[in-house]
């Protein structure tokens, strides 16, 4: 087996040991119940403390490779803030929001952050952790192999080719293959985080509304993104006013979306 995929089917031995914290579900219940699409906010201001509190609990969010390809723009500026709600379609979640939170991926990241994670495995040996070689294999061989497309995704669509061969004989990775795939690569991670800011916004009694009408270029402008970068979602953030939710909540059947099998 070789190292690079020893990360993946084999337990390394660091000795390392994390004891998980007390947990309340039912006060994850509450929460959850209490998070809805706020489309209304009134004029209750959001604690510049709580902003920032739950924009670090965001960062916390799982994601690829640990490689947190994502960016999230709090659009202070009030010009800004009035122009990003009037690329939102002056839609009244954006018009009426306290805060505005633009969660962005950028797939390009990936490659300045594999190095920065050799650069904290460095750091780690010399305080004298250990750090395993399939690790080290990860990031320095396999990520590159596995991220990089090159231009117009030629590479990616090379490997496309040899991972449609090797899967008829070995589990294969097949995905991505080139820049669009690595877009939705970065997006799942980024949404990921997206819900931990709009929960850890109901654990602090504020509401959020995550939206996705928008107009993805001039929000690009606005920020000075690339044209690589994905908006993601724009967050509004507030205190729901007396029309702020338009109905109760509407969920199909479970037995519609969980398949045992």
């Amino acid at each position: 087996m070789s190292e690079s995929s020893e990360i993946f089917s084999k337990v390394p031995e660091l000795g390392y040991r994390e004891v998980a914290p007390a947990t309340d579900p039912q006060a994850f219940a509450r929460i959850l119940e209490a998070r809805r699409s706020v489309r209304v906010y009134d004029q209750t201001p959001v604690p510049e403390r709580v902003m920032r509190e739950v924009l670090e609990w965001t960062l916390m969010a799982p994601n690829s490779s640990n490689l947190q390809c994502w960016e999230f723009y709090w659009v202070r500026n009030p010009e800004k803030k009035k122009e990003l709600a009037k690329y939102c379609f002056n839609q009244p979640a954006a018009k009426t929001a306290q805060e505005l939170i633009v969660a962005v991926a950028r797939p390009s990241h990936w490659k300045k952050h594999a190095k920065q994670m050799v650069e904290t495995f460095k750091t780690a040996e010399a305080q004298g952790q250990k750090i395993p070689k399939s690790a080290w294999a990860y990031y320095q061989k396999l990520a590159p192999f596995v991220y990089t497309q090159g231009p117009l995704s030629l590479f990616g669509y090379i490997k496309k080719v040899l991972f449609f061969f090797r899967g008829f004989t070995a589990v294969t990775p097949r995905e991505p293959t080139d820049h669009k795939g690595m877009a939705l690569w970065a997006s799942k991670s980024c949404a990921l985080a997206c819900e931990n800011f709009m929960l850890g916004m109901a654990a602090h009694g504020f509401d959020t509304c995550p939206m996705e009408g928008f107009d993805s270029r001039k929000v690009k402008k606005l920020l000075n993104l690339k044209r690589s970068d994905e908006v993601t979602m724009v967050i509004s953030v507030g205190k729901r006013g007396n029309n702020g939710v338009y109905g109760p909540r509407v969920r199909f059947p479970s037995t519609q979306f969980i398949k045992e099998v």
